[in-house]
């Protein structure tokens, strides 16, 4: 159960079977959860934004918008966690919802507890991101590129880019060991959480996102360099 002291977090269901729906509701404010319930990707989205919850839980197949239609949306105006439910087990489903934007996933069917211990990973992220960073430095700066950890804005020559919330951290990640080669899973940990359950290639994933916008070449990467067989280098001001 959550503090009883603290405002209850909110969570927001996108499920259009009643017969899931219902059962997860109760169990969820039996958690200490707050949940409001959307029956369609349309509504849902609706809720998300009038609502502004703390995590999306949100099924593939919706009734008006799917759910990759529905997250797709939400990407471009929100860094709102989503953990995606579907029914679809096939790679390429999972690729796709994580490509969109989706920070996890879990395959019906799957058990309460996996789900709230899901939830709560993505939470203690945001709680990381919203004031974890106390102790390390306020800027981080690779030649052009800047990070400012207090206005979570990162510039390179002056022009802001956009970055999600799980973009940024990864690049802070990146950038606090530039030089230094990172394993995969020390980056999983580090941004993800050690307790976090899901598909290890969404690093791949937020990498490709992030040579994309910080990249001249995203196809010749120079600043996030690739480590065979290892992970991932962010290359310092003397590479």
């Amino acid at each position: 159960m959550l503090p009883q002291n603290l405002p209850p977090i909110q969570l927001l269901l996108v499920e259009d079977d009643e017969s899931i729906a219902e059962p997860l509701c109760f169990g969820l404010q039996g958690e200490g959860f707050a949940v409001a319930h959307a029956r369609t990707g349309k509504q849902g989205l609706e809720l998300a934004r009038s609502q502004k919850p703390d995590v999306v839980l949100l099924d593939v197949m919706l009734p008006e918008m799917d759910g990759f239609t529905v997250v797709r949306t939400l990407r471009a105006e929100s860094s709102v966690p989503v953990l995606m439910l579907t029914a679809r087990g096939q790679e390429m489903d999972r690729v796709m919802g994580l490509e969109l934007g989706a920070d996890d996933y879990l395959v019906k069917p799957f058990s309460f507890r996996e789900l709230v211990a899901r939830v709560r990973a993505l939470l203690r992220r945001r709680e990381l991101e919203r004031g974890g960073s106390a102790g390390l430095s306020e800027r981080l700066i690779c030649g052009d590129l800047i990070l400012d950890r207090t206005a979570r804005r990162v510039t390179r020559r002056g022009r802001t880019i956009e970055l999600t919330t799980r973009e940024f951290d990864l690049l802070a990640a990146l950038m606090e060991r530039a030089g230094q080669a990172q394993a995969r899973q020390e980056l999983l940990d580090r941004v993800w959480g050690e307790e976090w359950i899901g598909d290890p290639r969404t690093l791949d994933v937020h990498i490709r996102w992030l040579r994309e916008k910080i990249e001249d070449d995203p196809s010749a990467p120079q600043r996030i360099e690739t480590v065979r067989g290892f992970g991932y280098r962010f290359a310092g001001q003397d590479d």
